[in-house]
């Protein structure tokens, strides 16, 4: 017999579906897919609204979190007025920094807009409006157990997917096909991201996703799971090899942190012991070090994780500022814009065209991103806006549970992540993070 496709499977199809498009076009990250991608979420969420079951989640979703509902929406406008257009003297209120670099730059017209690139923050709100909408729609059709189990293997399977497609095209050299550009690391696998680092976050939290489901899966008691298990095995194991073999040191940290904190828990939290999800993480480990130090190399084994080495060693020796494009260039350059454009920001994706301004002398070299999510977020939104941003932030941790290791190791990956990287800037790992770190588990560990 086949499966009976009921329509909660069916919508939660079409929930996989979007999000696997999300993986394929670079997590969501390039222009033209976010607008496709906001028409087809809306498109869902109006396919939901006509099941009065799904309604009657939505209502108690916005009942339940109607004060941070506001301020998101509050801040949706505000991207909005970001991109319209503003009589000079407004602008030279708003933004006096964005004012004279217009007079510098002999670029003066009757209105500007606050943001440097109108286009990018544009796309920018129809990003953060599909976020809200994804996780509404999350809310309101994975509402069981077995759904959010179901979720977590999808999620397995996708990293296996990826990490397959990665990996292929490592060892065949990286060509570009199509969308996938691939001329920045030849030498190490990107899956269907442009960058190595977003590559792996990614994988970490399909791993979380896969020792979770392993985890929780016999909590369900309707049927035996032991081939789905055997499945993910396999599929984690293919997720261990494109980590491995993306070669980003801040992603294999990540991920040799998550396999120390679900190691510590098997062997020193869980009552009932899970030997074979043990043995499976040790295996997991003998891999890790056979491949790396047998096929590439015993020098790679640790020198993937000092993801900060380079940086440290420029902010011990650089006494002249001298803009190297390293991670701590960016840093600091960051830093300095935050102050220039303090209460209003530069306007969300704006950090490309601002880099460009001050560095034209680079040529086809630029940075796109800060290297630091927090400082760029800080950067885009201006400090009154990244307040209620932090209110929304401590108003939804209240509500996590932290006797569950999930959650503590996602707020370290979140740390990292917002202090060194910017993968948090990706509508994928958005949009992941928080529809994990939000999946409420009644098993606490400690």
């Amino acid at each position: 017999m086949g499966m009976h496709l009921t329509k909660n499977k069916f919508h939660q199809l079409f929930f996989y579906i979007l999000i696997t498009l999300m993986l394929v076009f670079n997590g969501g990250n390039y222009d033209f897919y976010a607008q496709f991608n906001f028409i087809f979420v809306v498109i869902l969420f109006l396919v939901c609204q006509k099941d009065n079951n799904y309604k009657s989640h939505i209502r108690k979703f916005f009942l339940d979190n109607n004060r941070i509902l506001i301020i998101y929406f509050i801040f949706l406008t505000y991207l909005v007025f970001q991109i319209i257009p503003l009589p000079m003297e407004f602008l030279k209120l708003f933004s006096p920094t964005k004012y004279e670099l217009l007079i510098d730059l002999e670029s003066i017209d009757s209105f500007s807009s606050i943001s440097l690139d109108t286009s990018k923050t544009f796309l920018s709100f129809f990003n953060y409006f599909s976020l809200i909408i994804y996780i509404i729609i999350f809310k309101s059709i994975f509402y069981k157990e077995r759904h959010i189990q179901r979720f977590y293997l999808y999620l397995t399977f996708l990293g296996f997917f990826s990490s397959f497609v990665g990996i292929y095209l490592y060892l065949i050299g990286n060509p570009n096909i199509l969308f996938l550009i691939n001329d920045s690391y030849q030498n190490s696998s990107t899956g269907f991201f442009v960058n190595r680092t977003v590559f792996s976050s990614f994988l970490v939290l399909c791993f979380l996703s896969g020792l979770e489901y392993l985890i929780n899966i016999d909590s369900i008691k309707k049927k035996d799971y032991f081939y789905n298990k055997i499945y993910t095995r396999i599929f984690l194991l293919f997720i261990t090899i494109g980590i491995i073999t993306s070669f980003s040191r801040l992603g294999n940290f990540l991920f040799i942190s998550l396999i120390i904190f679900y190691f510590f828990k098997l062997k020193f939290l869980d009552k009932q012991k899970n030997n074979f999800l043990f043995y499976t993480l040790f295996f997991i480990i003998i891999l890790d070090i056979f491949i790396l130090g047998f096929y590439f190399g015993g020098s790679r084994l640790l020198e993937r994780f000092y993801f900060l080495k380079d940086e440290l060693i420029q902010y011990n020796n650089n006494i002249s500022y001298n803009f190297s494009m390293s991670r701590s260039d960016l840093f600091k350059f960051g830093i300095t814009q935050i102050e220039n454009f303090l209460f209003f920001g530069y306007g969300t994706g704006g950090y490309e065209s601002l880099f460009k301004i001050y560095f034209p002398q680079t040529d086809f070299l630029y940075a796109n991103h800060a290297h630091s999510d927090l400082i760029e977020f800080i950067g885009e939104f201006g400090i009154i806006i990244s307040i209620l941003i932090i209110f929304i932030l401590f108003h939804s941790l209240k509500k996590l549970n932290y006797r569950n290791l999930k959650t503590i190791f996602l707020i370290f990956f979140s740390t990292v992540i917002l202090f060194f990287d910017f993968s948090f800037h990706i509508p994928l790992i958005q949009i992941l993070f928080i529809l994990i770190i939000g999946i409420t588990n009644k098993q606490s560990y400690f």
